[in-house]
């Protein structure tokens, strides 16, 4: 898309305050699919600020508000705190593009509530399908429309959905030598999600599922008798479907200390974070992590120069989610601009518009559904306490 000046939005003696919300998380995890204070949200939400920081879109003056969903009590997202800051977007007449949320359980709650006033948006790192796409067996019979009542769509997502990233987790399952899986998944809707299309897939590309999908407790003291149950059934790899805060780390100890090393460990990008190995300790070595996209360092073009500078300027490496932080920001902005006017409507229409989009994560388009046409998957390891992500594997679901 070639430069050009952007065209003003209001008169030059007006200006109007745009809030942007980045909700907590991450997981993703997702998902978040973190609490509030997490790396991965706070990596993802200082590179939304930083590209808002530097913006001014015609006569518009960009004001990003970081508003958190987590509250102490839970010690993760809660629906009803993601409620209060949907709401109050909703009745700030400033507040043009909701940029959010991490967690696919609060985009559920937040969607339905920010449509009826065509508040437009963008999330960074939901990749439950049932958001925006009807998928048999995987999906809730009444989604997605559930989340749109008598409104026209206002949800859009720059990561692949889960459909991919199951298929393509139970592909390299395959591809990695296992015969017999094991499923569990933490329960919530990103959890739960992804393991039933893991599970779904499995027996197509020859794995036998031995367990599962079988949720956990995620407040248990420990999970022995659950790993004993896994043994028997003599599965050769374990995946779980869920997000690191919801107990993943004692998870893996107990697999890890019952199973030995000869059975495999594999999970979503809903562990894809700091914060799941500094939980599972020695347990996470050798674990296999899928991520619904390409991981900060593999970006190419205008995405690794957008990686250098991120390490330049924070001194830290970015998580999973960041890029995909800084591209819905991008975007938001680009909508902003075509759009021309302070309306949400029309902002949010310009947001389902993008075609073609040439950012850090390369060039794509928004679906009518609101999805991205981006289906990158890649895998790792944990190794030496760290993600392998110079070996990172490009992924594929089954056709």
């Amino acid at each position: 898309m070639p430069a050009r000046p952007p065209p003003r939005l209001l008169a030059r003696s007006q200006r109007f305050r745009q809030r942007l919300h980045l909700p907590p998380s991450p997981p993703h995890r997702r998902a978040p699919r973190s609490p509030a204070n997490s790396p991965a949200r706070s990596r993802s939400s200082r590179a939304c600020r930083a590209r808002a920081a530097a913006s001014k879109v015609g006569g518009a003056t960009i004001t990003y508000t970081d508003m958190d969903d987590a509250t102490a009590a839970k010690g993760a997202w809660d629906a009803a705190q993601e409620a209060q800051n949907a709401n109050t977007a909703l009745n700030d007449p400033d507040v043009m593009v909701y940029v959010g949320t991490f967690n696919s359980g609060a985009a559920k709650v937040s969607i339905p509530i920010l449509c009826g006033q065509n508040l437009g948006m963008i999330s960074p790192a939901n990749t439950y399908p049932g958001l925006t796409k009807k998928i048999e067996g995987a999906v809730e019979a009444n989604e997605p429309d559930v989340y749109y009542p008598n409104c026209k769509r206002n949800y859009t997502r720059v990561v692949p959905s889960d459909e991919i990233q199951g298929g393509a987790a139970a592909n390299w399952s395959k591809q990695l030598g296992a015969t017999k899986v094991y499923v569990l998944d933490d329960t919530e809707l990103y959890g739960h999600g992804i393991a039933v299309v893991y599970a779904n897939t499995a027996p197509k590309v020859g794995l036998q599922v031995v367990g599962g999908p079988e949720g956990i407790d995620s407040k248990a003291s420990d999970y022995r008798a659950l790993a004993q149950k896994v043994r028997q059934s003599g599965a050769d790899l374990v995946f779980f479907g869920g997000i690191t805060q919801n107990n993943a780390g004692k998870l893996w100890q107990d697999l890890r200390a019952t199973l030995g090393n000869d059975v495999k460990l594999m999970g979503p990008d809903g562990i894809f974070e700091q914060a799941f190995i500094d939980a599972a300790g020695p347990a996470a070595e050798g674990s296999y992590i899928t991520f619904g996209g390409v991981p900060p360092s593999k970006l190419t073009g205008a995405g690794q120069q957008w990686y250098q500078k991120y390490k330049q300027q924070f001194n830290s490496e970015p998580e999973a989610y960041a890029g995909y932080g800084y591209e819905s920001m991008k975007v938001t902005l680009d909508a902003i601009n075509r759009a021309n006017k302070k309306d949400r409507a029309a902002i949010r229409d310009a947001i389902f518009a993008t075609k073609n989009f040439n950012g850090v994560l390369g060039t794509w388009s928004f679906t009518d559904t609101g999805d991205t046409t981006l289906t990158a998957m890649s895998g790792r390891q944990v190794k030496n306490g760290a993600f392998d992500d110079a070996n990172a594997q490009t992924l594929e679901a089954p056709k």
